[in-house]
């Protein structure tokens, strides 16, 4: 069967699924693709990134209204595309079609959202069962995920990851050597990358309250910077209440790109757009407006009635 990938997008822009056999063939393409992508994968600027969206797909919609579309914008999104909202399947269904439309004008990384355990408590399984009447698609994207990337380097000085950092990886070429096609484990630095958090009130690494990773501190922060010749740290997986934040006298940032998150937070969401000069600039905004959204059919909630490990 010939993909046509545009009507894929334009159908999925209105938010109609995808016939189950399309998302088999977009998962199975786009792994080749995913394939020939290093797990540290190198990007120029300009370039808008993206926290995590987390199925909130009117949002999704927001950000490209607000940044841009693709293939316009060089985007490079960090993770965290599925579970809570109530879209989770559109959303990763437009984005994975982007992906495979326009290669190289859009990089999506790995969060620590993108795996099989965390889908089926968190809300994805749920949906794509009520939405397909099947596990198949589910099954379909999260064996896909398992060929996601896992870092970005902007213009060769801003590492770029979901989560954080390890006390298992010193340099770079020590993520280049990871495994990274199977399903994320329980512990080991492929876990940290996506599950890590920085710390203000520690100094080294730290246990971490979400019970996977670490929390991380400005030492080890400013030595993994120094070993590897870059300036700044930028990733997601943290709530922030204006849409970001940055630590360590502006050595890491932090974005958050799902505005009034699980449809209750009340909190701001941001893009970060990042010039050849590498000026940054927080594009801070707010829920698409209730006109522009369709509010989810009866049992479509399963986000509300999940542990809240993120609070």
């Amino acid at each position: 069967m010939v993909l046509d990938l545009d009507a894929c997008i334009d159908r999925l822009m209105k938010r109609q699924l995808l016939a189950e056999i399309v998302v088999r063939d977009v998962c199975e393409k786009l792994k080749e693709v995913l394939l020939t992508e290093s797990n540290i994968k190198h990007i120029s600027t300009p370039v808008t990134v993206v926290g995590d969206v987390h199925g909130q797909f009117y949002d999704v919609l927001e950000i490209f209204r607000i940044g841009g579309k693709c293939p316009d914008t060089n985007y490079l999104f960090l993770g965290d595309y599925v579970d809570r909202g109530y879209y989770s399947v559109e959303t990763i269904s437009l984005l994975a079609c982007l992906k495979l439309r326009y290669p190289d004008r859009i990089t999506l990384l790995r969060g620590n959202h993108e795996s099989r355990a965390v889908t089926q408590t968190y809300g994805f399984y749920t949906e794509c069962m009520r939405k397909y009447g099947s596990a198949e698609p589910w099954r379909y994207f999260t064996d896909m995920f398992d060929y996601l990337t896992l870092s970005v380097v902007i213009d060769n000085v801003i590492f770029c990851v979901h989560g954080g950092l390890s006390p298992s990886i010193h340099t770079l070429d020590q993520i280049r050597v990871i495994d990274r096609f199977k399903e994320i484990p329980h512990d080991g630095p492929m876990a940290d990358l996506v599950w890590s958090d920085p710390d203000k009130d520690v100094e080294s690494f730290g246990i971490s309250p979400r019970g996977a990773g670490y929390t991380f501190g400005v030492n080890v922060v400013e030595k993994f910077l120094y070993l590897n010749d870059c300036r700044h740290i930028l990733r997601a997986h943290q709530l922030c209440m204006e849409g970001y934040q940055v630590l360590f006298d502006d050595l890491v940032t932090t974005v958050w790109s799902a505005p009034n998150y699980c449809y209750r937070c009340g909190n701001l969401a941001a893009i970060l757009e990042i010039s050849p000069a590498i000026d940054r600039f927080f594009n801070v905004f707010s829920a698409a407006p209730d006109t522009e959204r369709e509010s989810p059919a009866r049992g479509d909630n399963d986000a509300n009635n999940t542990l809240e490990y993120f609070l």
